[in-house]
């Protein structure tokens, strides 16, 4: 199995580095790999304050385990912070993060790198966000006594942990000192499978939203603007191309009742046209938007990136893209304030997103029919509204503390290190 292990992540490697003359993400992860572990070395060379690590997939699970990050340089300001990414469009847009004092790429996981990499960085502790188990990475993590954690972890009796056939990547997770999960059905799961040393957390991301909601507000004086006349606003977060045909028959039966706010999770010419091609007309760039023209536009098309979360206070009402597709994205930003939340059927995946369906404060769709009839009565109830807003506020209050949790078992185990 570690052969066949080995060999898949040098296939991917080979077919990534095939694929970057023609795929700007696959150009990103092999560029930015390029003599990488030579500039850790040098870069870490003269370092002598103690460096915790941090390792996250991708943006998502940065966000995820940010709380953390921050809250563990709060409790140890002589610790220094080195986060790694394992994907372009997490380190393309956190590089420059002032929390952290080093952001690398991870390198592929190799023996050979796993050695050289723990030796530059000789971390005294490291974090896994949710996601990434790599098994020579652990493996000498736990050869060298690193006290080794993983958050916001959540297991489902369908992974390959869990199979007869699983030895070998369930050996990964005892190498981990300890796993937070984010619900106790996973807890369970662990311990049958040979893994004892994990606890119910929570999901940090609940600290990362209650804190945005209840931070002051970030200037946008141009979506001030645009909601000015107090029409309700419906915020399309991280819509895909497969979210239009459920949401354009919507947009344009309400356009004259409604307000769309739409922020694309890719921003490309050809997604920013299918979105323009709903309501002709009546769609604006953000990028082109002025103050005095902004109020005439039906839809504000956000074409850049970064102000999705902050948006979310602007709404009545919001779509959550991605779940006609491969998986469902962030629902708890916008829970965070309140929103009744619709989406498509692949959420199953998703804990948070399987309890606001079940507390009535999210409706699943499958088509623009079935959008249709959730949406309308709520449209026309606002008391309904209210109360739903009412009840994810609570969801989402209720669910924070994660964060609290593991630092509070961090102080208590980091010191028989």
């Amino acid at each position: 199995m570690l052969f066949l292990y080995t060999l898949a992540l040098r296939l991917y490697a080979l077919l990534l580095q095939l694929a970057a003359p023609f795929v700007p993400k696959a150009a990103q992860w092999v560029q930015g790999r390029r003599n990488l572990l030579p500039h850790m070395q040098q870069a870490l060379r003269s370092e002598t304050a103690p460096l915790a690590w941090f390792h996250c997939a991708s943006l998502g699970e940065f966000e995820q385990g940010r709380p953390l990050i921050e809250a563990y340089s709060q409790q140890h300001p002589d610790h220094k912070i080195v986060l790694t990414f394992f994907s372009p469009s997490g380190y393309e847009v956190r590089k420059n993060w002032p929390g952290a004092a080093y952001v690398f790429y991870l390198p592929l996981d190799t023996a050979a790198h796993a050695r050289t990499f723990l030796e530059a960085v000789r971390p005294r502790l490291a974090v896994f966000v949710k996601y990434e188990f790599w098994h020579y990475f652990l493996a000498e993590l736990k050869r060298r006594q690193v006290p080794t954690i993983c958050v916001s972890a959540i297991f489902r009796p369908e992974q390959v942990f869990f199979q007869p056939w699983g030895g070998f990547y369930r050996r990964m997770l005892r190498s981990f000192t300890h796993i937070f999960t984010q619900n106790e059905t996973s807890v369970e799961l662990l311990r049958t499978a040979g893994v004892p040393n994990a606890s119910v957390a929570g999901d940090t991301r609940f600290d990362t939203v209650v804190r945005t909601a209840a931070a002051p507000p970030r200037p946008l004086p141009l979506v001030d603007a645009f909601v000015q006349d107090r029409t309700p606003v419906f915020i399309i977060g991280s819509s895909w191309p497969e979210d239009l045909p459920a949401l354009t028959p919507l947009m344009q039966q309400y356009q004259d009742q409604l307000r769309f706010i739409v922020a694309p999770h890719e921003i490309s010419e050809t997604n920013l046209k299918l979105v323009e091609a709903a309501l002709p007309g009546r769609v604006l760039r953000y990028s082109q938007a002025q103050p005095d023209t902004v109020a005439n536009a039906r839809v504000l098309l956000m074409d850049n990136v970064g102000l999705l979360s902050q948006l979310y206070r602007f709404g009545q009402f919001a779509y959550i893209g991605g779940a006609f597709g491969k998986g469902l994205h962030n629902t708890l930003e916008a829970a965070a304030f309140g929103l009744p939340l619709f989406f498509g059927p692949t959420y199953h995946k998703f804990q948070e997103a399987q309890d606001l369906v079940a507390l009535g404060c999210a409706f699943p769709v499958t088509s623009a029919a079935e959008l249709h009839q959730a949406f309308t009565p709520l449209f026309h109830n606002e008391a309904a509204r209210l109360r739903l807003q009412d009840i994810s506020l609570d969801y989402v209050f209720q669910s924070s503390g994660a964060t609290t949790k593991i630092m509070q078992w961090l102080d208590g185990e980091l010191v028989k290190w």
